[in-house]
């Protein structure tokens, strides 16, 4: 699917999902403002290639509080590379969890729009996508930028990295299930998410 559709593709999805759960209005960022939010991301101005990596492995206090949560950890990159031809940054996401009480890992993966407000003004997200319907994520920052907030209602995912009918799967927001606040940490820790080794190489010298 290209690359024009996708965008506008990850953005439905979004504001359906940001809709649906808050009844917020959302708005573009201007090009000001998402360069801002991109300085935050990736803890500063990013060049042709960023990435910002972040880890939340829950441990078993958190999950007696929270009986109903079914991811047991969660990692989440987001990448951000400079298309030559439009001269545009485009982010992507990929996921990766584990559940509660199942064996295996599950993953996601998808493109993001440019950063979007909420209606308040006191939030900035991304809103990402996963190709043809398969619903996304909406990821903010905390305001020292040391976690990634990540809201979803619903997203796609795969059991160890295999795109077929048969391993397809979707994560579902239930009672604990819709916000997860993840720690920022070194873009090794998200490693495990890239299949591909020029890429695998420049998220290690990053």
């Amino acid at each position: 699917m290209k690359l024009a559709l996708i965008l506008p593709l990850a953005l439905a999805a979004f504001i359906g999902a940001a809709s649906a759960e808050e009844g917020d209005d959302i708005r573009e960022a201007s090009k000001a403002e998402a360069e801002t939010f991109n300085a935050r991301m990736y803890a500063g101005t990013p060049g042709d290639k960023a990435y910002a990596c972040f880890v939340r492995r829950y441990d078993a206090d958190h999950l007696a509080r929270h009986p109903k949560q079914k991811v047991a950890s969660m990692k989440l990159l987001i990448s951000a590379e400079l298309d030559k031809e439009d001269k545009e940054l485009h982010n992507s996401f990929r996921l990766g969890f584990k559940y509660r009480h199942r064996s295996g890992d599950f993953d996601s993966s998808g493109s993001c729009n440019h950063a979007v407000f909420t209606k308040s003004g006191d939030e900035v997200r991304l809103g990402c996508g996963v190709d043809c319907e398969g619903g996304g994520i909406g990821v903010a920052l905390s305001k020292d930028n040391k976690s990634a907030i990540v809201r979803l209602e619903r997203v796609r995912v795969w059991q160890n990295n295999k795109p077929d009918d048969e391993a397809e799967h979707s994560l579902t927001a239930g009672a604990d299930d819709k916000i997860f606040r993840l720690d920022r940490t070194d873009n090794s820790e998200c490693a495990s998410l890239v299949t591909d080794r020029k890429e695998l190489a420049a998220l290690r010298h990053k």
